[in-house]
């Protein structure tokens, strides 16, 4: 009896101490679990985005202020850069011309190898013309896509980038692959700001990018490196500009438009003229296309929206007529040009610009770049304006490389 009740005694004495461990542990299992719980969400990736076409469609609600992140997922197909240790495609929010927040597409590489201290510099890359259409985004590029050769000719510059130790952003500028909105083609503070936005949303991947940047730009993209660079001290304080290369960008809008009666032979600049148009209608709706475009160039007009520059510019299309045609006879110029004028970048910045023209360029006139130099060091710019003898609009990017990779080493070295 007394041995079974010494017995009882131990186990009611055991289960005692047991539940008084489990209440301690209880107790003060709450605060720890919570702090573990936060700093596990803390270390949460980026979101990661929808598979497909579904990944350029963003949530109803979009964060509330510009250059952030979405949402992010590996590129597949053509889009990433051979020598980036890896690329990923992003949606991330910008402003529109009234300032409306919308949400951007475009794709970000690192380079191979260990983030120098402070983070991969970043080269902020805005390309030449594709189209208004969605499926003329970078992004969205195929190999051997309608809009490749608009696109892809920048791959080996942009593989070396990557190689000389610099993080490569490429936006798809606003309107560009995000259905619903339209791309308000050379329209400059709504491309300016998607260029600069990408940076800074480029640098919540986890990627160990930094806060300095330069941009690069061929054509439009030369126009919109240099409204972004205009706008980058006022809009976005987060990230340090250090530079801005500026290839065969296009100016003079106005000036360029008066050329156009004199121009009677078809060709390639009558798609581009109409994409402008189409462009500048979207940000100043005032613009009316069915009063400013001719009988002969409205059939085609819908087809800017559904077709990239390489269909427009054919000659069973835009191409096949004569930029002499495109303005309706009696048109009062007055308001579009005044719109055109608008988007001329002679901006103001205080990082230093390298400017590069060919010679050859019949599509950047070098004249018209020329001019621009002179307004742009008139407004106080540093400008290093570069000529190269004999080269076209497609080969200046190539033929001033050496340059512009001394001008990136001399304004952000990459560490490597």
């Amino acid at each position: 009896m007394t041995f079974e009740l010494t017995r009882l005694r131990a186990i009611v004495l055991a289960l005692a101490m047991l539940l008084t461990t489990a209440l301690l542990i209880e107790v003060a299992q709450p605060a720890g679990a919570d702090a573990a719980a936060k700093k596990t969400k803390k270390k949460k990736g980026p979101k990661q985005g929808p598979a497909g076409l579904k990944f350029y469609s963003p949530p109803k609600k979009l964060p509330t202020a510009h250059g952030k992140l979405i949402w992010q997922r590996k590129a597949g197909g053509s889009v990433p850069l051979k020598s980036a240790a890896s690329t990923k495609l992003v949606l991330y929010t910008s402003r529109s011309t009234t300032g409306k927040q919308i949400a951007v597409s475009g794709s970000v590489s690192i380079p191979k190898g260990k983030a120098p201290k402070g983070g991969w510099p970043i080269i902020s890359y805005a390309h030449g013309t594709t189209g208004i259409a969605d499926k003329c985004a970078p992004s969205r590029n195929t190999k051997g896509g309608v809009a490749d050769p608009y696109i892809s000719y920048m791959d080996p510059l942009q593989n070396a980038w990557l190689r000389a130790g610099y993080a490569v952003a490429r936006t798809d500028y606003q309107g560009l692959g995000v259905p619903g909105v339209n791309h308000p083609f050379l329209v400059g503070v709504p491309a300016g700001r998607s260029v600069l936005d990408i940076v800074s949303a480029s640098r919540q991947l986890g990627l160990k990018i930094g806060n300095r940047y330069l941009i690069a730009g061929h054509s439009q993209g030369g126009h919109a490196a240099l409204f972004a660079a205009g706008l980058a001290s006022s809009y976005s304080k987060d990230i340090k500009l250090r530079g801005t290369v500026s290839y065969a960008p296009a100016s003079h809008f106005k000036e360029q438009a008066s050329f156009l009666p004199g121009l009677t032979s078809p060709n390639g600049l009558t798609a581009l003229a109409t994409l402008l148009v189409r462009g500048m209608s979207i940000s100043y709706p005032q613009l009316n296309a069915n009063e400013a475009l001719s009988d002969t160039i409205l059939p085609f007009y819908p087809q800017t929206l559904t077709k990239c520059l390489s269909e427009l510019a054919g000659s069973d299309n835009l191409g096949g007529i004569a930029p002499s045609e495109l303005i309706r006879s009696g048109y009062d110029m007055t308001p579009l040009n005044g719109i055109l004028e608008a988007q001329n970048p002679s901006v103001t910045t205080s990082a230093p610009i390298l400017l590069a023209q060919g010679t050859a360029d019949s599509t950047t006139f070098p004249f018209l770049t020329d001019q621009l130099d002179t307004e742009l060091v008139g407004k106080g710019d540093t400008v290093d304006y570069k000529k190269y003898e004999g080269v076209d609009h497609g080969g200046v990017v190539a033929a001033a490389q050496n340059d512009v990779m001394s001008f990136f080493e001399s304004r952000l070295p990459s560490g490597k």
